[in-house]
């Protein structure tokens, strides 16, 4: 373990568990149907790979990245860094993310797939973290329930740093206090 990690959460074979229930819900209710995943770059990228592997039904991959984030707080204001490249219109598109915190973000860019058009629009996360929401929005699907502390690995970070870890930890508070 690595030494700024407080303690580990949720271990990767509990992850691994986890995606193969998510997975199996999706693959049920898209056969037939070919949606656009969307991973929410950078976080989701690893989680989104091991979903995505996971699903066999015909899809799209097109990431896209948005901030809201400085550091270890949200600014507030959602921006689209990197568009998708597709046309969404009259297709199911599949939000991949790593955490669901104050929901800015994902709510803000479910609107936009709405306003062009998607058949519908779904969010898969690894974890949700109701306790820091700050709008009305909630995950259609969610790997964890997260805790009100400071979450890094498997995707998740801290300025740039621990996205490689194969878990989910507890960051030490003395390491971004």
């Amino acid at each position: 373990m690595n030494n700024d990690i407080e303690k580990v959460l949720i271990s990767q074979e509990e992850l691994n568990k986890r995606m193969d229930e998510m997975a199996e819900d999706l693959n049920k209710k898209y056969q037939g149907q070919e949606p656009i995943v969307i991973p929410v770059l950078n976080g989701a990228m690893i989680f989104a790979s091991d979903m995505i592997k996971r699903l066999t039904f015909k899809l799209t991959i097109d990431p896209m990245k948005a901030s809201s984030y400085a550091g270890a707080s949200s600014t507030g204001k959602v921006k689209i860094v990197q568009d998708v490249k597709s046309d969404v219109n009259g297709r199911p598109v599949i939000f991949m993310e790593d955490i669901i915190d104050t929901g800015r973000t994902l709510k803000a860019l479910s609107e936009e797939m709405h306003k062009r058009g998607a058949k519908s629009v779904e969010v898969v996360a690894m974890l949700d973290k109701p306790e820091t929401r700050v709008v009305d929005f909630h995950a259609d699907e969610y790997g964890f329930k997260a805790p009100n502390e400071f979450l890094v690995g498997y995707g998740l970070d801290y300025n740039g740093l621990y996205r490689n870890l194969p878990y989910i930890g507890v960051l030490k508070q003395e390491v971004y206090a």
